[in-house]
Order: structure tokens, then sequence, then C-alpha cells
């Protein structure tokens, strides 16, 4: 028969594997990377911009989320905003 009995790790030789012992595991991070803005609609303070995620994914922010990214002020110059 290929069952066997569960024995469970020995956790003396083994160290530092129990869940509350793992930062960060199953939380969602408070803060996402910006890779560029990559563009915008509306004027002033209540213009959206449409940013380009590290992880590739694309979303629309209003100016207030956005208005301290480097990335705002990167993609301001190249417009000539």
């Amino acid at each position: 028969s290929l069952m066997r009995v569960h024995v469970p790790n020995d956790d003396r030789k083994f160290p530092g594997r129990q869940l509350e012992q793992i930062t960060g595991f199953g939380e969602a991070p408070d803060e996402w990377a910006v890779d560029r803005i990559v563009s915008h609609h509306g004027t002033g303070t209540s213009a959206i911009f449409e940013v380009r995620w590290k992880t590739g994914d694309h979303s629309w922010e209003p100016y207030h989320a956005v208005r301290k990214l480097a990335a705002l002020e990167s993609y301001c110059e190249a417009f000539g905003i």
C-alpha cells in the first residue's frame, strides 16, 4: 500500500515555519509600485490619470491619489503641463 501514517515535522529541526513567523503572509500591501502614468482626462484637481502599475495592470486614479508621485512629475514634464 502507498498510504503511510502522517508524521509531522520536528519544529526544533525546522524552525520558523509557523504562520505567525512569516511576515506579510496573506496580507494585501498598503502601497503599490507605479510604473508610469499613461494618459489623463480632465483638468486641474478634477483630472483622472491612467496609471500603469509595475504588475502590468492599468487603472484610472484621481488627482489626489497621484499628486505626490514622481511618475506624475515625469508625465507632466513630458507633455509640458
